[in-house]
């Protein structure tokens, strides 16, 4: 994968849950903890806290065991209960880049049977340059967006 001049590179997940969209957008933004994996911790400190303050213009951020705090990002748009677009401002390297954009769609929406189809959409991960291939494939992997997103259908059993 290469991150070619004009070609968008993005991460598409989706999974249906047994939740009603209002439900599943609640718990998806203000549970995301129970749904982040803990060794994927960013900050200085052991995972204790994944917080996306709920309105736009919020911080998206992790809060360690110790009570330090590691931005990696911020609330793009906020629309419960259909769609929340948050910033991933962190570069290759892990840390945080305030030049660096790029966006984490999540839309909620009603399906039959009281059930809601969340599709995540991680993209323009060609913003990461030389790196685009690589961070692609850490996204892209079983632990990545798709174990965040299963993990969501956990919460919801």
């Amino acid at each position: 994968m290469s991150a070619e001049s004009g070609t968008e590179i993005m991460v598409h997940r989706q999974v249906s849950v047994p939740l009603t969209p209002q439900r599943a957008f609640t718990l998806f933004t203000a549970r995301m903890t129970e749904s982040w994996p803990s060794e994927h911790s960013i900050g200085s400190s052991a995972l204790a806290e994944v917080v996306v303050e709920p309105r736009e213009g919020g911080r998206w951020f992790e809060r360690g065991a110790d009570g330090s705090e590691c931005d990696w990002g911020r609330v793009a748009e906020w629309a419960p209960p259909g769609r929340v677009v948050l910033l991933w401002q962190l570069g290759a390297d892990w840390r945080l880049d305030p030049e660096l954009d790029t966006e984490v769609e999540v839309t909620f929406t009603e399906e039959p049977g009281g059930r809601t189809r969340l599709e995540l959409r991680h993209r323009h991960l060609e913003r990461y340059g030389d790196q685009a291939g690589a961070t692609y494939a850490v996204f892209d992997s079983p632990g990545g967006r798709d174990g965040t997103l299963h993990a969501s259908v956990e919460l919801a059993a």
